[in-house]
């Protein structure tokens, strides 16, 4: 299985960030409220977050050698999934929220009320711990490469499989 880039993550909060900057300037010059998520959100971010660390914990123990039973390979494999997921679903859900900050900067003086720019910068947060949980994550579900006869043949020598 292919592990996360980081080009292409960046590709992919940029291109969110675009779009929320765009869907920004049409939603709010049309009359229409800012596309921000509510602070609500955050709470769904967190157990996505604490779900995958939480599966990303038991591959780690099982790697390790410290779990009592060995786990299903199929949970490993899951888990690294959902790892991938997590990152990239941080990397869109940040994205649109810089794109979101970066209109929303342009009308701060024009505005009273900065709770929308705060709810914002609250998910652009809420995107990079989304980011690092799968990074970290998928790290966990990194095997070592094996010694042996076929030992640093492959397309990347230097790197183990996945769990």
């Amino acid at each position: 299985m292919i592990g996360l880039r980081a080009r292409t993550l960046v590709v992919v909060a940029v291109a969110s960030a675009v779009i929320g900057w765009l869907a920004d300037v049409l939603i709010t010059r049309a009359g229409g409220p800012t596309p921000v998520l509510p602070l609500s959100s955050l709470l769904t971010v967190l157990l996505l977050v604490a779900i995958t660390l939480g599966l990303g914990l038991q591959v780690l123990r099982w790697r390790q050698g410290k779990a009592k039973r060995m786990i299903n390979p199929l949970l490993a494999a899951r888990t690294l999934v959902l790892a991938q997921a997590t990152a990239y679903t941080g990397a869109v859900l940040g994205g649109w929220h810089v794109g979101v900050v970066l209109e929303q900067l342009s009308l701060i003086a024009l505005r009273s009320d900065q709770s929308v720019l705060w709810f914002a910068i609250a998910q652009i947060v809420g995107g990079a711990v989304m980011i690092t949980v799968g990074i970290v994550v998928e790290h966990f579900c990194r095997i070592p490469p094996e010694d042996g006869e076929n030992s640093g043949k492959g397309p990347h020598p230097s790197e183990g499989e996945y769990a």
